[in-house]
């Protein structure tokens, strides 16, 4: 009987913390689509993220659902249901796999714009969270989720079944797309990356949509076939553990240099076009260009994909500033 009352009691508990967080992405605006709010308030977070981690390396604590001690369960508990990012897979201290932030990602869900019988590729599995949220609004038939590590895959597999979810479930790379399944009406991907990958195209339908995590914004792209896709960064700003495998980011190469005024090194949206030119601009040319053009929003610049190559722009594709994206090495003037 008392441990019989105790279970109730973590279950009553762990329901009440899921309750209240939905409440509060309602609240913060981040869940405005009723079938995403049902979404969210169908499937617990707590159940795809029985453990995570609290920091990095040498100093990183495990957090457990099934912990003896009571204080530390509590800890667990209030941060699976925190609005943040969880490191949820570390390898050799490096974080290789996360649950992604709750606001965030009710906001790409929402910003995928799916449609009743539409069928989505998710690039990064993770957990196996938002698998599960893209399954209820959609129906496991129509969503396909991969990831590089059969550890990965196999856990959110794991996990998806706990709540009868069974979604088409691929271990390979992510960069290579997933014909087998295709076409395709949505890619989501929860993996930053240097450039999309152009097989991804071939994989859509016309019209289809590509929110992807690139130079710490989002980019969404539609498909006009499969030799061109193109679109705007939405204003969010974004961070993820970055992809792995045939399109990897390569080592972060870039820095700033000495004198540049304090408020551009910390201005994040001024990073995130130094990111997007890098290579192509120097950073205090950057800098000339982000003062003359009134310090310009994420929402102004966009990106091109096509059988010719990459491009970002700045408010149109045709000019005047537009650079190739992955470029190595400044061009010749």
């Amino acid at each position: 009987m008392g441990a019989h009352a105790e279970h109730s009691g973590a279950r009553d508990v762990r329901e009440a913390a899921h309750a209240a967080q939905v409440r509060e992405l309602i609240a913060a605006g981040a869940l405005n689509d009723p079938a995403w709010r049902a979404a969210f308030a169908a499937v617990p977070r707590h159940l795809f993220v029985p453990y995570f981690y609290t920091g990095r390396g040498a100093g990183n604590e495990r957090l457990w659902a099934d912990d003896p001690d009571p204080e530390r369960r509590a800890r667990w508990l209030r941060g699976v249901y925190r609005d943040a990012p969880l490191a949820t897979r570390l390898r050799d201290g490096e974080l290789v796999s996360s649950s992604s932030q709750p606001s965030l990602m009710a906001k790409m869900l929402q910003a995928l714009d799916v449609r009743d019988g539409d069928n989505v590729l998710e690039i990064g599995s993770g957990t196996g969270y938002n698998a599960a949220l893209l399954c209820h609004r959609l129906g496991d038939e129509q969503v396909t989720t991969m990831d590089l590590d059969e550890e990965i895959t196999e856990s959110a597999r794991s996990h998806l079944a706990l709540l009868g979810y069974r979604p088409t479930v691929v271990t390979g790379d992510g960069a290579r797309g997933c014909p087998s399944r295709a076409p395709f009406d949505r890619i989501l991907v929860t993996c930053t990356m240097p450039l999309i990958p152009y097989a991804w195209l071939g994989q859509c339908r016309p019209g289809a949509r590509i929110l992807a995590p690139l130079s710490t914004g989002l980019i969404a792209l539609t498909v006009r076939d499969a030799e061109l896709a193109e679109g705007h960064f939405l204003h969010t700003p974004a961070y993820f553990v970055p992809l792995r495998g045939a399109t990897a980011a390569p080592p972060d190469s870039f820095g700033l240099p000495p004198g540049l005024p304090y408020e551009m090194v910390e201005n994040e949206r001024f990073q995130f076009m130094l990111l997007l030119t890098a290579g192509a601009l120097h950073p205090r040319e950057a800098l000339d260009l982000w003062r003359r053009e009134d310090r310009p929003a994420r929402e102004r610049f966009g990106v091109t994909v096509s059988a010719e190559g990459q491009w970002s722009w700045l408010d149109d594709p045709q000019g005047p500033y537009v650079w190739p994206l992955g470029q190595e090495s400044r061009p010749q003037s």
